[in-house]
């Protein structure tokens, strides 16, 4: 079994290379367009990767590229195989990340918090 250090290091390569096969074209397929990786993560054994995606345009067309994402996940997993050596190369799963969505509400409500204290502050005055 590799050692933590190992697989964070692998997780980390996975990522490098999806994210650049996502910028330069290398995935042709339309519905993966503005998808990014926000994580890669790998168990112990080597068995599976869970990477996580997002998008531009948010949750409403999660389902459309986590389809095109599993459509090409042998093709992705055959070029990372090539380009990291492995015994025997990880089973790519594809997972939605919200955090991006979340962090932009949470966004809005700080800045709607602040509006609602400055308009205070200024009827107070």
């Amino acid at each position: 079994m590799p050692s933590k250090l190992r697989t964070k290091r692998i997780a980390d390569r996975i990522q490098q290379l999806l994210s650049e096969m996502l910028i330069t074209g290398k995935i042709s397929d339309p519905r993966l367009a503005s998808v990014f990786i926000t994580d890669v993560t790998v168990d112990r054994e080597l068995s599976f990767a869970k990477i996580f995606v997002s998008s531009l345009e948010g949750k409403s067309q999660s389902d459309e590229i986590l389809a095109g994402l599993k459509h090409a996940s042998g093709y992705l997993r055959s070029s990372l195989a090539h380009e990291i050596d492995l015994r025997t190369f990880p089973k790519l799963r594809f997972f939605w990340d919200e955090t991006p969505e979340r962090a932009e509400h949470i966004e809005q409500l700080l800045d709607s918090i602040a509006e609602t204290n400055v308009t205070n502050e200024d009827q107070e005055n």
